[in-house]
């Protein structure tokens, strides 16, 4: 295996890793008194000031956006990372870590969708299989037969994460090569932090819980730490490895490490907040991964198609934001 190769998958596998502490920690947030938006806002604004400081100092000339961009990054910002979080995190106040993330995980079947019925172009048989499979799975996952056990806006919730990321896939499709990546991911989480402002209200944030410990099932952790965590690790880390590795990975491959974030967060969810997901949670998660990078290898192997599903055989990002 070609050295640039195996370092990008390390670096997607880190990235998949650190993304999933994100909604157990948020969780354990939501949990001591904060409201999702407050916890989204929480992570977003404390990473974005990292990242605005860092890459000023390291490259300036990231930042620069061509005026004929500024609609895009404005799109990419509010969909991409203010809406997706914020109906992701108001999931898992809901519904177990993992759950939230299968539901996330719906958002490659929607984006094959759109390219079959809206934009009419064929897409190879595998890929209406993959799709069949994820479909399958999230009713494997809801246990449909027993008339949906799931919170109810929980749920719509879900699904809104998984529509808010397959317009962030669409999205991405057109970033094109004017926008340096890391000025994209900084302006794009500063602008959902601005946008989520007048909705999280920090200035009514109860600021003591910030220095206070917070449970994570039976065990308690400062929040200074579960905060530095969320906001060092579970963003800026992983969305800086994340980037990194799509620059030497095709999409595809990147998307199928990329599915260790379910993984990870199920077992991370696990052992901080005693979370566990029942067979037919289990069996489900396995069919939408499986679909869902069934859907995408496939469409990603018919690269001579006039149009192709985004996100997984372009250098575009192949994950959502969460």
């Amino acid at each position: 295996m070609p050295r640039p190769v195996s370092k990008g998958l390390v670096l997607a596998a880190v990235s998949a890793i650190c993304f999933g502490f994100s909604g157990p920690l948020a969780k354990s947030l939501i949990d001591a008194g904060l409201t999702p938006l407050q916890a989204v806002w929480t992570r977003l604004a404390g990473a974005a000031f990292m990242l605005l400081v860092a890459t000023a100092l390291v490259r300036p000339s990231a930042l620069v956006v061509p005026r004929h961009r500024l609609r895009f990054v404005a799109a990419y910002s509010l969909v991409g990372f203010a809406a997706v979080q914020a109906f992701y995190y108001g999931t898992i106040a809901r519904l177990p870590v993992g759950v939230a993330v299968l539901l996330e995980y719906a958002s490659p079947v929607l984006v094959l969708a759109w390219v079959r019925l809206v934009r009419r172009a064929r897409l190879p048989r595998a890929a209406a299989v993959g799709a069949v499979l994820a479909v399958g799975g999230l009713a494997c996952v809801v246990e449909v037969w027993r008339g949906v056990r799931l919170d109810g806006l929980g749920l719509v919730l879900g699904l809104g994460t998984a529509v808010c990321a397959a317009v962030y896939f669409l999205l991405s499709q057109e970033a094109g090569h004017d926008i340096h990546p890391l000025g994209a991911l900084t302006w794009g989480l500063a602008g959902a932090a601005v946008v989520l402002t007048p909705l999280a209200a920090p200035w009514r944030l109860p600021w003591h819980l910030f220095t206070a410990d917070l449970a994570l099932g039976g065990r308690m952790l400062p929040a200074p730490v579960a905060i530095g965590w969320l906001v060092v690790v579970g963003t800026v880390v992983a969305y800086a490895t994340g980037i990194a590795a799509v620059r030497v990975l095709t999409a595809a491959v990147g998307a199928t490490v990329a599915s260790l974030e379910v993984l990870a967060s199920v077992v991370i969810a696990w052992a901080l907040l005693g979370e566990a997901l029942g067979a037919p949670q289990m069996l489900g998660g396995a069919l939408v991964l499986a679909g869902a990078l069934l859907a995408q290898k496939a469409v990603a192997r018919a690269r001579s198609r006039p149009v192709s599903a985004p996100g997984v055989d372009s250098a575009a990002p192949v994950r959502a934001a969460v």
